[in-house]
């Protein structure tokens, strides 16, 4: 079956432009993962989405990954997103463009503690503080206009400081101000809506112990959470790119 579809839609001025690949001809039949129609026939948003210059049957190559769609198919993934001016491949998760958020408005800070984690003797900890206060949600939000809770802030995380987890940290600062760190959903731990949750970057949030799995010691934390914030777009390579 073809996609959910949702009513007629026109872009128009909502943001930044999708990075959309050239169209491409196709090497062999396949699917487009997007509407499960046959990239050989038009897409499945024929008729209920428009984009200026993006015909139903013109298909793109995603440059890094290589993984086509229908044009018109990515605009509708890109029209129910952020529309941040970034594409996430939804095969492979490649981002193309700079990913952003829907965290809202708080603040971030850090600073060194004389105290070692369990697994780091020796090293002095990074001890980081996120505050978000309450408020109401944006335009960007589940459901703007109404007001949001936040549990548990201020929040305190631990990074060793050593060469990996100073590293950790600048990404997660530059996670942060791509509000990347949370976002605003139904949480897990209490089934409460409306309020702001972790976005799949996880913290160590124990220092002494690890009783429930957020503490030290954890050998494979430091490079589990650089794959984390590299599957969200935040990586040196990406600095540099």
């Amino acid at each position: 079956c073809g996609p959910s579809r949702p009513s007629p839609l026109q872009m128009g001025n909502q943001g930044p432009a999708p990075p959309l690949p050239r169209a491409h001809s196709l090497p062999a039949p396949q699917d487009c993962t997007i509407c499960m129609e046959r990239l050989v026939t038009a897409s499945g948003y024929e008729g209920v989405l428009r984009h200026r210059g993006v015909r139903p049957e013109l298909v793109g190559r995603l440059g890094r990954c290589g993984h086509m769609y229908h044009l018109l198919c990515l605009v509708a993934m890109y029209s129910n997103g952020n529309k941040d001016g970034s594409l996430q491949c939804p095969t492979c998760k490649a981002i193309y463009g700079e990913k952003t958020g829907t965290q809202p408005p708080g603040k971030m800070e850090f600073h060194l503690i004389p105290h070692s984690l369990p697994g780091f003797a020796d090293t002095q900890t990074i001890r980081i503080v996120y505050d978000i206060p309450t408020g109401i949600q944006g335009p960007e939000h589940p459901n703007p206009g109404k007001k949001f809770t936040a549990r548990g802030f201020p929040r305190h995380c631990y990074l060793p400081n050593n060469e990996k987890g100073r590293k950790v940290l600048r990404l997660l600062i530059t996670a942060w101000e791509r509000r990347l760190i949370f976002t605003i959903g139904t949480s897990n731990t209490t089934g409460e809506s409306d309020t702001v949750v972790w976005n799949e970057i996880h913290h160590k949030t124990e220092f002494g112990s690890n009783l429930t799995g957020h503490g030290y010691p954890d050998a494979s934390y430091l490079d589990n959470v650089l794959a984390e914030l590299t599957a969200q777009g935040v990586s040196e390579a990406a600095a540099k790119a």
